[in-house]
């Protein structure tokens, strides 16, 4: 027992060490402004993650936009663009009465000819050597018409003084006779053989300017064969094909406005015939326009054309891609008091204008919805009034 007893008792000796900081605090208690900081964070990260998930829900359940026409009635032109070409007032085409095989060609295209001149010879060697034959067929019988004459005349003579018969006198009268007769049919052979060989002498009917000259020397042609399409000097026309649909609404006198394709600048003209008939390949109806004022264009040249149909007052227009289902059962979508989007049905004209033409379904004030596919019927949108400059005012 003393031993414990002295155990205990023992103090040390040495310096007593001090406590390790570090150590102490890695298992001691934290300290207060640690906890703080942390405390802190954590409100902070709350806070941030219950804003996001606020303005998410925010803007995750808020209304759409939608972009909105309100509707105005306005004046309108009903018009019918087409695309015509241009073509001389008068087209000639220019064929050979016969056959035969070109010899010499006179004219190419573009050139400007004179009424009557020579465009091209057709086989006029031969028809000018059977001519020759005729008019020489011609001389033989009139020389022997003269020396019939001379017969007769010391025949009658000789009848006179009573050295020759009656008999032989009427003899020399009949050959006479038939050498006369046979002069005439000798000079009508020959204008006939002159006037076929006239016929293949190609010769242009009119002033003009060669269009078209299919031909070329040696070919062998026939009646049916267009040898020259010939346009005249003066006066230009606008022929278009317009699809019977829409030819049925135009009437001569109609007025147009029309550029040259990729010009901008127009010049005015009218519509001086729709063709009854149609054209069975196209199912289309030739329609042609005159110029108002003398225009000089190129033959064949492409023009933009406009034609003037109708005026329309207090017409209601808008985009065509704000009428759904367009072909089937057209309807737009109009925005209500409560911002709430609403199918409605419409009825569009069916006329090719840029803009839809709307004939019933809505009236001046209507909010209609200009991207209707992109919103559902019977949803609450944020509506956007458009810019008075886009909206629809024409009906071409």
């Amino acid at each position: 027992m003393s031993n414990d007893r002295n155990k205990s008792n023992v103090q040390p000796t040495g310096p007593v060490a001090a406590p390790d900081v570090a150590r102490t605090g890695e298992t001691g208690p934290a300290r207060p402004e640690r906890i703080s900081s942390k405390r802190i964070l954590l409100v902070l990260a709350g806070a941030i993650s219950s804003i996001l998930v606020a303005l998410f829900a925010f803007y995750r359940l808020r209304p759409p936009e939608a972009v909105v026409q309100t509707i105005s009635p306005t004046t309108i032109e009903i018009a019918l663009a087409v695309v015509g070409r241009a073509r001389p007032s008068d087209l000639v085409e220019i064929k050979s009465p016969n056959a035969g095989q070109i010899i010499r060609v006179f004219r190419d295209d573009g050139d400007a000819v004179a009424a009557d001149a020579p465009l091209a010879i057709i086989r006029s060697a031969v028809e000018q050597a059977q001519n020759d034959a005729d008019v020489a067929r011609a001389a033989a019988a009139r020389a022997e018409a003269t020396r019939a004459k001379s017969a007769f005349d010391r025949t009658r003579a000789l009848a006179a003084d009573g050295f020759v018969s009656r008999a032989a006198l009427d003899e020399a009268r009949a050959a006479l006779l038939s050498a006369e007769a046979a002069v005439a049919a000798a000079v009508a052979q020959t204008r006939a053989t002159a006037a076929r060989t006239g016929e293949f002498t190609i010769r242009a009917p009119m002033a003009g300017i060669v269009l078209v000259r299919p031909i070329d020397n040696g070919q062998v042609v026939s009646a049916e064969t267009t040898l020259f399409q010939l346009g005249s000097l003066q006066g230009v026309e606008i022929h278009a094909d317009v699809d019977e649909t829409y030819a049925d609404a135009l009437q001569p006198g109609m007025s147009a406005r029309a550029s040259l394709s990729g010009s901008k600048s127009q010049f005015t003209a009218h519509v001086v015939e729709v063709s009854p008939r149609v054209d069975a390949t196209t199912g289309g109806r030739l329609v042609k326009l005159a110029p108002d004022t003398a225009t000089r264009i190129p033959p064949g040249r492409s023009i933009d054309v406009t034609i003037l149909v109708a005026t329309r007052r207090n017409a209601i227009v808008v985009p065509r891609q704000a009428v759904l289902d367009a072909t089937t059962a057209p309807k737009v979508l109009v925005v209500d008091a409560q911002d709430i989007a609403r199918a409605r049905a419409v009825k569009v004209a069916a006329w090719p204008s840029s803009n839809a033409i709307i004939e019933q379904g809505l009236a001046a004030g209507d909010r209609v919805i200009m991207l209707p596919a992109t919103i559902e019927a019977s949803t609450k949108v944020r509506p956007l009034e458009q810019a008075d400059g886009d909206n629809a005012s024409a009906g071409e």
